[in-house]
C-alpha cells in the first residue's frame, strides 16, 4: 500500500469518521485503532488526539466501552460500535459524498462570475 499521509486539516475534520469505521469492523482498543489509522493515510495520530475523541464519540452515545483484563500486564479499554454510532457512520459517509462530489463540480464545471 502506498505510504499517505493527509493534509492535517483534513486529518482533523475526517477523524471521527475514520474512528467510527474501524469499529465498524469490531471491537477494539485504542492502540490498535491507531494503527489502523496510520496503515490507512492517519500517519500523524497520536494519544493525545486519539483518546478524547474515543471519550467525546462515547459521550455522544456512538461507541462504549469494556475493561478488558490482561494477566500479564495493565487492563485496557475496548472500543464498540453502538447501533447509533453506525447509523452516524452513515450520515457521516453520505455527508462526506456529497462534499465530494461539490467540490468536483466546482473545480470541474465552468462558473460565470458576476
Amino acid at each position: 500500500m502506498e505510504e499517505l499521509d493527509f493534509d492535517p486539516e483534513l486529518t482533523r475534520a475526517a477523524l471521527p469518521q475514520a474512528v467510527l469505521a474501524v469499529l465498524s469492523h469490531g471491537e477494539s482498543h485504542g492502540y490498535a485503532i491507531a494503527e489502523v489509522l496510520r496503515q490507512h493515510g492517519f500517519a500523524r495520530i497520536k494519544g493525545g488526539t486519539l483518546y478524547p475523541l474515543l471519550k467525546r464519540l462515547e459521550d455522544q452515545g456512538f461507541v462504549e466501552h469494556t475493561w478488558q483484563h490482561d494477566q500479564s500486564g495493565p487492563g485496557r479499554k475496548q472500543f464498540t460500535l453502538t447501533q447509533d454510532g453506525r447509523d452516524e457512520l452513515g450520515r457521516m459517509a453520505e455527508g462526506w459524498h456529497r462534499m465530494g462530489r461539490a467540490l468536483t463540480e466546482l473545480r470541474t464545471h465552468r462558473q460565470d462570475m458576476p
